[in-house]
């Protein structure tokens, strides 16, 4: 008989042949695709000088090394209650974090929201390549190289004025994947942020995941288990109880202690009211505090002085969970290292979305 490729069978063969590889089609247990970008494991010493030559956290799981993870091609959308990684599509918004990791999760085994550990990995991977990649941070467009354009999906109206917002998932320019081709990761810089598992804040002290333990059902024993890291987000001047939404100055730093909560009333209900804000690279420690390594490996850290410029946003009341990579209004403050500590877990915008992941289990 004659050899017959199913249509599946079909899809993934071309996508792996487009790419070498790089890229594949990734069926839930609906047998519905997802495009996915594999990242073969590297060690720390690869992309931080000086760092041990061991895995970086990302590709570590319940302590058994991992020899790749799967990122999502795109910024993810819902069909069926699940997530899908597919072009040219308007990115799903108006979701909590809560309900982008049961998307992810719901697409069966291995599958997850995509951790800051992973993110941080590929961050960490494009700085020590020499490529920081551009994307829809100025309405449609490049800040940097403003002929840069996506097609745009998402109109709003402000102040009477009309303006340009999200744009189809992975419709501008190879410079606008992690490597600067078109087998990379689409839309790491602005489009909308993206909300990421295994990083928060509760008044401004830092939890972590272990390595890549990512929360999913199948691994029950590391559910909502957060490590304490012992750092907090602290200011370099006092906050205030004022109740409106105020960049309250200074800078947000790192020490062992927060003295400068950002917000002085009641934070019960995780209020939207002071925050601070600097670049990633400009963010310091306090006097006599060493930053541990750790918070660099997860890029919460800058490990030198060059980061793009990308912004941190923080908020050291309450409980806060990670967004990363900045909006198409950030301009040079959207980027892979662009990191958002200042909004509750129960936020629903038209600017954040998310991705899914995938590790073998």
């Amino acid at each position: 008989m004659p050899f017959v490729l199913s249509v599946k069978d079909s899809l993934r063969q071309a996508v792996e042949s487009a790419t070498g590889g790089k890229n594949t089609v990734m069926y839930d247990d609906k047998g519905n695709p997802s495009i996915m970008v594999c990242i073969p494991k590297f060690n720390l010493s690869d992309v931080i000088n000086g760092a041990p030559n061991v895995p970086h956290p990302a590709f570590i799981v319940n302590g058994v090394v991992k020899s790749e993870i799967w990122i999502s091609k795109y910024q993810n959308i819902v069909h069926d209650g699940r997530a899908y990684s597919l072009p040219f599509q308007d990115p799903k918004t108006f979701v909590t974090y809560d309900q982008a990791k049961q998307y992810c999760a719901a697409k069966g085994l291995g599958w997850h929201l995509m951790t800051n550990a992973e993110w941080a990995a590929i961050a960490l991977w494009c700085k020590k390549n020499g490529f920081m990649p551009r994307g829809n941070n100025n309405f449609g467009k490049d800040h940097s190289a403003p002929h840069e354009r996506g097609k745009v999906t998402y109109k709003y109206t402000s102040g009477g004025t009309e303006y340009e917002g999200r744009v189809a998932t992975g419709s501008g320019p190879a410079s606008w994947a992690h490597n600067g081709m078109n087998d990379g990761i689409f839309d790491l810089n602005g489009n909308v942020w993206e909300w990421v598992d295994g990083l928060k804040l509760i008044d401004g002290k830092i939890y972590v995941h272990q390595d890549n333990n990512y929360n999913t059902p199948e691994s029950p024993r590391v559910v909502d288990q957060w490590v304490d890291t012992g750092v907090y987000f602290d200011n370099t001047t006092a906050g205030n109880a004022n109740t409106t939404i105020s960049d309250i100055g200074g800078d947000p730093v790192l020490g062992a202690e927060r003295t400068n909560p950002m917000y002085t009333g009641d934070a019960s209900t995780d209020p939207y009211y002071g925050y601070s804000f600097t670049t990633f690279e400009t963010l310091a420690a306090k006097s006599g505090f060493t930053v541990p390594d750790l918070l660099k490996y997860l890029a919460i850290a800058p490990i030198d002085a060059n980061h793009g410029g990308d912004g941190i946003w923080v908020r050291n009341y309450g409980e806060r969970v990670a967004i990363r990579g900045g909006r198409w209004v950030n301009g040079s403050s959207a980027g892979v290292f662009a990191l958002g500590l200042d909004n509750a877990r129960s936020i629903s915008t038209h600017d954040i979305g998310f991705r899914s992941a995938y590790i073998a289990p």
